[in-house]
């Protein structure tokens, strides 16, 4: 996280000094440059300004013939003057010797004699002007290219022809397309003068439109090309009077896809022929052009279209038509429309320093695309590590040096054509400010003189530069304050960074004063990096900081991401995606993955591509897509680009217009209405409708109308009286027509009807009914003079309103269906128009009944079983007694089964039909009581219900968190809070536990969050020892037999603050475990003077009452084993019985009896060995213990999650650490070491609450409240978490008796033992850990914190193995009576009492 902070501050930073840096400075159009000023005066007194350098004429793209001469225009302006050189295809030219080019006075290049054959093409290329000023740079020119016509070749030649009188003729001349402007004809071998009938085409073709007899004789072409003229073939025209009879109508020329460059001229081609002659007329995406009246659009001799000066508004689909009156031709053609290069944001003159980073701009635009090179000085600028191409078309230069001073130039390049534009770089020295005033503001007379900076003493050095934090690609610095200034709260610092063996240096810079880190980001892995920090006053810089090596962290050499990444449609189906190489390939690139995905979806496709580009075709029409690249190398896939979207061309719509009506309105009119067609088959955006209508009669007279796309209806005026019309739709895009709708038809009226009222009632109106429907047959009003456009059937049993159709004015008769045998039905019909219906015309009917009524019910299913398959499903079978024996259904009969919850509240049933003699039911709610029927029907009968069966679903873990989860502090300890929560609202089982899990942070992993687990469906917990003044956040887990449900959102609690005193309910303060008390009896920690013979009396009387109680147990073991055998298996029956009363989900054999410890001082259990018994005594409890066995929700720990250690919780004492005891029931081989401490340190006990008796079988098995003192011990029961490297001797202690043995304690405190309140709670015991540092701050990191020292060994008389000690506990508690063991524990408790008595006295 800090690291993120110091990047986004480094990068605010960044951007601060590029604000300040980009100056703007304005020069002469394509001029790279700046203002001149005065020479550089001393340091920190003046800046030097920028030097007017730029093109006053760049050259031109020329055509020209061999033997002629040229003249390429080129000056540029400077002071001095500069120097101006050219280059023919990157290379420069030696004028010298040249006797054919010359350099004039200007900067022109002058080419006579142009030399050009087949093999020798010497003047043919491209040209490049250089300007150069010494001390200052140098600027190229835009690319000009010199096309050398070739010798004249015809591709086709004038064929003879003839063509009649009025009509059209075209001649054919094809030359090279560089020759076309040296073409001219000749009629009869004189030269043919053109005009608005007779005109050339681009091309060299001859078009002679409404030919006469004079146009007839002999043609041939002629190309003037500098040297001799070169003749086509002669061929004859004849002009045939007109026959006077109709011909078919053919294209002599037709269009072509045509590309030309904004503010050309294009010419369209479009020559037809036919009698009687042709009309020709242009639409242009379906939209008629007007070329009467335009300027612009001018319809050339034979239909040609010229279009002058063209834009890009221009371009589209054009459609020529001839038409004659007797048939109509077309034929499209595609206009493409280009454009050069041009800036949108030219690059900008910029001051800056040594080891800045900066970024010259430019944007351009063109079409198609153009790319961007950048030229430094008239030299290609190849990307490096340090010159970067960004965002496409910018230069990034990062760590100047003061080489890189200069002129940048930005060159934008397309098929059409080449800009340039540039700036100027001028690095200061490091005292001189950079201005704030534009540069355009400074001149000769004027230059900006700084202010200098005051004198003082400058800070020292930085002190101890350290690499805090190592990554692959960032590392984190750290620093402290120079000696000079040891607040430092006013000294900004800069940090100077290199590749080792690179001399070009890179900064960066605080985000604000007195801030001693910095983040450097966008490092390459394993690569070794210099360092050194400045440090600077209002004064100035200081002294730099002793050169700091760093290597930063390898990682695998995956490759980064490719580079320029572009895509552009092709067609409507397909795009096409390229890219280049990525810069930082690591290694051999082996192959691409191109992912893409449609806007909008959800799941992205892939494809491997070996190469740079690839071409998607399949794609939907009209729509926008995204893409991305991956490059693959031997180590697997690199880094992604950025996802580039891009939309397919439109194209004609592949579906109809829909919902097509027709409305007729009077003798005249009719209504046309539809709707678009569906989204996805648009394919662009709608520009139009096409409406063709024609008479039903004359199949061949159609007739057209345009309109709007936003229009979805038109009337249709101007129509016949009486007579039957066919209509159809299609609908428009850009692209062309799409299919039409199916013909429609509608008459129009014989007469103009009236429609300014109702209709009359229809005359008359007929029933008749059968067993399921009634046919309706009725006739019009009487009163024809009245619009019809429908008639209105209402129908119901009983009322006429329950159903309403609506049929044609020319229907006469409908049929109702549907309907119920032996009902009474009322029905209606009325006569409607515009205006509203008219009156009712009423009639009744009552439908047959049916021939053969079967009254007799049917027998009900029996048998109905319940079977519950799984939490929501159950299998229903049954038995059907009017089967045959075989069960076998061979009628249609079915069966109906219905199902409701056991609530009595509850009567809505769910029904379901099946064919067979059983039916699944799903989507039940789990763990509840259904009940279930079966009805069987066939035709009309059916059964009464059947009996019902029972069955109630399976459990299924809880799919909701537990509510209204509350945190309140416990009244008196602030140490203690207490849980509250309410049970699942979807608890699909018997609640058997609950899961608390804490932590101080919310956005922790929940393996690293301290867990609590709850027995049983209690809804409060309590939890001990926390941190004062410390947030924790809380969720609660539910758990029933089939695992655990949700978790609850987070809640979060504050403990309250420290209180004044360690009195009750407060914790002393703790005394680390690398606390040495004195071994003479000296002062307690607290002062209070203790006599080391009062410890040692204290020692013996505790050691002599343990003693007299394992004698007193033993004697009671061997008593009880002389007992005569006579009652001895009722005995073991009643003892069994008693103690399995007690047992927490183990067997018999698991069952250990209590365990009897008594907390005293720096009592320390540790296991030292894991236990070798395959079948060790724990808790069968279904609540995990630690987060080991908590599995997550969200199934998404890994594997690896049985290694983790326990999750702890800091302590707020400097010296120890609390962590969640592992609290399990398991006791392997202990070792007990014994410290004396000091006496005035209170011990915490936490009894069970439970009565003794009650307890007795499970105390060794369920957790232990193990108590805790000023320094607590915890008992782990689990081998993952002692320490393997411990050597120490030990005492081996094994459980020997029922009650176990009492370990001898320290030296006990003087206050009485405190008790916790009946609240289950689970104290956080103090985890004591080696070589670990001390954290004061309560965590739920992973590990053991905290120090401790090795137990001092005690010697423990040996006990039998664990086997035989087993066997012992199981003869013992078979033989005794249960109300003998009650005396026995009752003496025990006395015992007890007693020994508490010594200790506290």
């Amino acid at each position: 996280m800090a690291a993120e902070r110091g990047a986004r501050r480094l990068r605010g930073t960044s951007s601060f000094w590029l604000c300040c840096l980009l100056l703007l400075g304005r020069r002469a159009p394509g001029a790279v440059a700046a203002k001149s000023g005065s020479p550089p005066q001393s340091p920190g007194s003046s800046v030097r300004t920028f030097t007017p350098f730029y093109f006053l004429v760049e050259p031109e793209d020329t055509l020209s013939v061999r033997g002629s001469s040229v003249m390429l225009n080129c000056s540029a302006y400077s002071e001095p003057s500069p120097k101006i050189e050219w280059k023919k295809d990157g290379a420069f030219l030696n004028l010298v010797s040249d006797d054919r080019r010359q350099l004039l006075s200007d900067g022109s290049l002058f080419i006579s004699n142009v030399v050009h054959s087949k093999h020798n093409k010497p003047d043919e290329g491209y040209y490049q002007c250089v300007a150069t000023v010494e001390s200052l740079g140098t600027i190229v020119s835009r690319t000009a290219k010199l096309t050398v016509a070739g010798l004249p070749r015809f591709s086709s030649q004038p064929e003879p022809s003839s063509v009649y009188a009025g009509n059209s003729a075209i001649l054919n001349c094809e030359v090279n397309v560089d020759l076309v402007p040296f073409v001219r004809w000749e009629q009869n071998r004189q030269p043919l003068l053109l005009d608005d009938r007779v005109i050339t085409l681009p091309s060299g073709t001859l078009v002679i439109s409404n030919a006469t007899e004079g146009d007839g004789g002999l043609y041939r072409c002629i190309v003037e090309s500098g040297g001799p003229p070169k003749y086509s073939d002669e061929a004859e025209l004849k002009v045939l009077p007109d026959p006077e009879v109709t011909s078919n109508l053919v294209f002599l020329k037709q269009p072509s896809s045509l590309i030309r460059v904004t503010g050309q001229n294009a010419v369209l081609p479009c020559v037809a022929a036919g009698l009687p002659a042709p009309a020709v007329r242009w639409v242009r995406n379906e939209q008629a052009l007007d070329t009467g009246s335009s300027e612009k659009l001018v319809l050339l001799a034979g239909g040609s279209l010229e279009i002058s000066d063209v834009t890009e508004d221009d371009a589209g689909t054009y459609l020529c038509i001839a038409d004659n009156g007797n048939e109509t031709i077309e034929a499209p053609a595609e206009l493409s429309v280009q454009a050069q290069p041009e800036f949108l944001k030219q690059p900008t003159n910029i001051y800056a320093h040594e080891s800045m980073d900066i970024v010259f701009e430019c944007e351009v635009t063109g079409k198609p695309t153009p790319t961007v090179k950048w030229v430094k000085n008239g030299d290609m600028v190849i990307p490096s590590d340090y010159f970067k191409i960004v965002k496409e078309h910018n230069l990034q230069v990062l760590g100047l040096v003061k080489s890189d001073e200069g002129f940048y130039q930005c060159i934008a390049e397309n098929d059409v054509g080449n800009v340039q534009a540039g700036a100027q770089l001028i690095i200061l020295e490091h005292d001189v400010a950079i201005p704030t005033l534009p540069p355009t503001s400074l001149t000769s007379a004027t230059t900006d003189h700084l202010a200098p900076a005051t004198t003082g003493p400058l800070p020292s050095a930085p002190r101890d530069v350290v690499a805090s934090l190592v990554s692959t690609r960032f590392i984190k610095l750290t620093w402290r304050t120079p000696a000079s200034d040891p607040h430092g709260d006013n000294l900004t610092y800069s940090v100077f960074y290199t590749k080792e063996g690179i001399a070009r240096e890179r900064v960066e810079n605080t985000s604000h004063p007195g801030e001693m880190q910095v983040t450097i980001q966008n490092l390459m892995p394993a690569t070794v990096y210099i360092f050194r920090v400045m440090a600077q006053n209002k004064h100035g810089s200081g002294d730099s900081s002793a050169p700091l090596r760093v290597e930063t962290q390898p990682e695998v050499q995956l490759p980064g991401p490719a580079p320029n990444i572009r895509a552009y449609a092709t067609s409507p189906t397909s795009i096409t995606i390229t890219w280049e190489t990525p810069l930082s390939g690591n290694g051999e690139i082996q192959n691409y993955k191109l992912y893409y995905m449609e806007k909008g979806a959800d799941k992205e496709q892939d494809v491997d591509v070996s190469s740079h580009s690839h071409t998607i075709n399949g794609l939907k029409k009209y729509t926008e897509y995204s893409f991305r690249v991956v490059a693959y190398n031997k180590h697997g896939p690199g880094v992604s680009t950025q996802d580039v979207a891009v939309q397919t061309l439109s194209d004609v719509p592949s579906a109809a217009p829909q919902n097509l009506s027709l409305e007729v309105r009077n003798s005249k009119n009719i209504m046309i209405h539809w709707q678009p067609p569906a989204p996805a088959t648009q394919n662009g955006q709608i520009t139009g409708y096409k409406i063709r209508y024609r008479k039903a009669s004359r199949k061949s007279d159609v007739t057209e109308t345009l309109v709007a796309g936003t229009q979805l209806s038109q009337l249709i005026e101007g129509l016949d009286r009486g007579t039957e019309y066919n209509f159809r739709v299609a609908a428009l895009t850009v692209n062309g027509t799409g299919p039409a709708t199916d013909w429609l038809s509608a008459e129009t009226f014989e007469s103009d009807l009236d429609e300014t009222r109702v209709p009359e009632v229809p005359s008359s109106l007929h029933v008749r009914p059968l067993v399921t429907s009634i046919v309706v047959s009725w006739t019009p009003p009487e009163n024809q003079n009245i619009v019809v456009r429908g008639y209105a059937i209402g129908y119901g049993i009983g009322s006429p309103h329950a159903q309403t159709i609506k049929v044609d004015y020319k229907q006469r008769y409908y049929t109702i269906e549907n309907l119920d045998p032996s009902s009474h039905y009322v029905i209606t019909l009325k006569a409607f128009n515009n205006v509203g219906e008219g009156i009712p015309l009423y009639e009744s009917a009552v439908t047959r009944p049916h021939a053969v009524p079967d009254p007799t019910p049917m027998m009900p299913p029996v048998g109905v079983q319940a079977s519950i398959l799984s939490h929501d499903t159950v299998r229903i079978t049954w038995a059907d007694n009017s089967l045959p024996k075989h069960q076998k259904i061979t009628d249609s009969r079915y069966y109906t089964v219905r199902w409701k919850t056991n609530i009595p509240a509850n009567t809505k049933y769910k029904n379901a039909n099946a064919t067979t003699l059983s039916y699944l039911v799903t989507g039940l709610k789990p763990n509840t009581l259904y009940e279930f029927s079966v009805m069987v029907t066939k035709g009309r009968r059916s059964s009464t219900w059947s009996m019902t069966a029972h069955g109630t679903t399976f459990e299924l873990v809880p799919t909701s968190p537990p509510k209204d989860v509350t945190v309140v502090s416990k009244e008196g300890k602030p140490r203690t809070i207490i849980v509250n929560w309410q049970p699942p609202s979807e608890a699909n089982g018997k609640i058997t536990g609950y899961i608390i899990y804490y932590s101080t942070d919310v956005n922790a992993e929940i393996h690293d969050w301290v867990i609590e687990p709850v027995v049983g469906n209690r809804l409060t917990h309590q939890i001990q020892e926390l941190t004062l003044d410390t947030p924790y956040y809380f969720k609660i887990q539910a758990r029933n037999s089939k695992g655990m449900g949700p978790m609850s959102e987070a809640v979060q609690f504050r403990t309250p603050k420290a209180s004044g005193s360690a009195g009750k309910g407060s914790r002393l303060p703790d005394i680390g475990s690398d606390y040495r008390p004195p071994m003479s009896g000296s002062n307690s920690p607290h002062g209070s003077p203790t006599s080391p013979l009062d410890g040692n009396v204290l020692l013996a009387i505790i050691v002599s009452v343990g003693v007299i109680t394992i004698v007193v147990v033993v004697i009671i073991a061997v008593f009880c084993t002389k007992r005569t055998s006579s009652h001895q298996k009722k005995k073991r029956a009643a003892c069994k019985s008693v103690n399995g009363s007690h047992k927490y989900k183990g067997n018999s054999k698991d069952v250990k009896p209590p365990d009897l410890w008594i907390h005293h001082e720096r009592l320390e259990l540790k296991p030292i060995d894991k236990s070798p018994d395959p079948n060790p005594i724990m808790t069968d409890t279904p609540i995990p213990r630690n987060s080991q066995d908590i599995t997550p929700v969200d199934n998404s720990m890994d594997s690896n999650i049985h290694q983790r250690r326990n999750s702890y919780r800091g302590h707020e004492s400097e010296d120890s650490m609390s962590t969640l005891a592992g609290r399990r029931g398991m006791r392997p081989k202990m070792m007990m070491p014994f410290d004396s401490q000091p006496p005035q340190q209170s011990v915490r006990n936490t009894p069970s609450t439970d009565t003794m008796p009650a307890s007795s079988s499970q105390t060794c098995c369920t957790d232990h409240q193990d108590p805790e003192g000023a320094t607590s011990s915890s008992y782990l029961a689990s081998s993952q978490e002692e320490d393997s490297g411990q050597s120490l001797p030990t005492a081996h202690v094994r459980p020997s008796h029922p009650l176990k043995s009492f370990a001898v304690p320290a030296v006990p405190p003087p206050g009485p033992p405190s008790y916790d309140p009946a609240l289950p709670s689970t104290p956080l015991l103090s985890q004591q850990a080696l070589n670990h540092h001390i954290h004061s701050v309560k965590t739920a990191s992973i590990g053991t914190l905290g120090r401790s020292r090795p137990p001092m060994p005690v010697v423990v008389p040996s006990a039998p193995e664990m086997q035989e000690t087993t066997r012992m506990l199981e003869d013992s508690e078979s033989s005794c009576e249960p109300d003998e063991l009650t005396k026995e524990m009752a003496h025990l408790e006395g015992l007890m009492k007693d020994l508490n008595a010594i200790t506290t006295a």
